[in-house]
């Protein structure tokens, strides 16, 4: 993928915030005080689909109908987020959304996206599985497949780590979790279109561990499972474009465990108030792993969204001790 322009993302920007106003970065004393640096939070949780995804969805959308104006519905696989982005996007361009989502997929985020209009489809065991209905859904029904990873996707999901590298100068290192991809890269997307120097550190979870593994193989690994309750980082096969990215661009790739996450949301609570998703969360997680490196730095995290079911996080609370 050639890089990415400050004025190509600016023109996503501008698309953006026909439909939502920037998101806020706040740095949160609590969280200074427990990790011992400046810890800013990017607050993707406060779009209105309650994740980053949001953003790619439109700017998608708005290309897929100046490019291919033919085209009356679109496809996609998903856990949740984008499911969600896509379906909002679509209803708004007047097009058909149908969203493969894996069977016992979060009852509360299958009814999210059917509240923006989605045609909801259970398949498969899981995301991977999912994808290739969506595939074969495309092909049967002359729908538009919109994949997890496209560079209009990405120009959208940039918009946020601009204005976040925007409002903070500075920033040492920002922490994304790492799911398909997207997020990671457009980090690295608008990182590279300010000429900024701040580390990009890619978060999974180590039972999903694809993109971890495919860096340091130096070639795509796929995994057996993806068995995380942060379902939006539950990815056995890594996007090929995504890795030609965050295989150079990231400065590393964490790998916390569900312990580690399931604190992160915890903390989360108690010292911002923000109810967060396991994926979410997993940046903070990151950053907890490299505290006493970081010391005395600033550093920023990418909270990318709050959609989790009530009972997975009453039972993430209750275990607090």
């Amino acid at each position: 993928m050639q890089p990415i322009t400050l004025d190509a993302i600016r023109s996503a920007a501008a698309l953006v915030y026909r439909e939502m106003p920037p998101t806020a970065q706040y740095a949160w004393p609590l969280l200074a005080d427990r990790l011992g640096c400046e810890v800013w939070v990017k607050h993707e949780n406060h779009t209105p689909t309650g994740a980053f995804k949001v953003r790619g969805g439109i700017a998608f959308m708005h290309w897929l109908r100046q490019q291919h104006p033919q085209v009356q519905g679109i496809v996609s696989a998903t856990r949740g987020n984008h499911g969600q982005s896509l379906a909002r996007a679509a209803a708004r361009q007047g097009m058909r959304a149908v969203i493969v989502v894996p069977q016992g997929n979060s009852a509360e985020k299958n009814a999210a996206m059917r509240g923006f209009g989605a045609e909801l489809v259970e398949q498969g065991g899981d995301f991977d599985e999912a994808r290739e209905h969506a595939a074969r859904l495309a092909s049967e029904q002359g729908l538009f497949l919109v994949p997890p990873y496209h560079v209009e996707l990405v120009k959208g999901v940039a918009t946020a780590a601009l204005e976040l590298l925007q409002a903070v100068a500075n920033l040492h290192s920002l922490y994304v979790p790492i799911g398909c991809g997207s997020g990671i890269c457009a980090a690295i997307a608008a990182r590279d279109a300010l000429g900024l120097s701040t580390e990009i550190v890619g978060v999974v979870a180590s039972a999903a561990m694809a993109a971890k593994l495919s860096c340091e193989a130096g070639e795509l690994v796929e995994t057996a499972s993806a068995a995380t309750f942060a379902d939006g980082l539950a990815v056995r096969k890594p996007v090929a474009e995504a890795f030609a990215v965050y295989a150079s661009g990231a400065a590393r790739i964490l790998a916390v465990s569900e312990a580690q996450i399931a604190e992160a949301m915890r903390v989360y609570y108690s010292d911002t108030h923000q109810l967060v998703e396991g994926a979410g969360a997993a940046a903070l997680a990151g950053f907890t792993l490299e505290r006493e490196a970081m010391a005395g730095r600033r550093v920023a995290v990418m909270l990318t969204g709050g959609n989790v079911d009530r009972q997975v996080y009453a039972g993430v609370i209750n275990l607090a001790g």
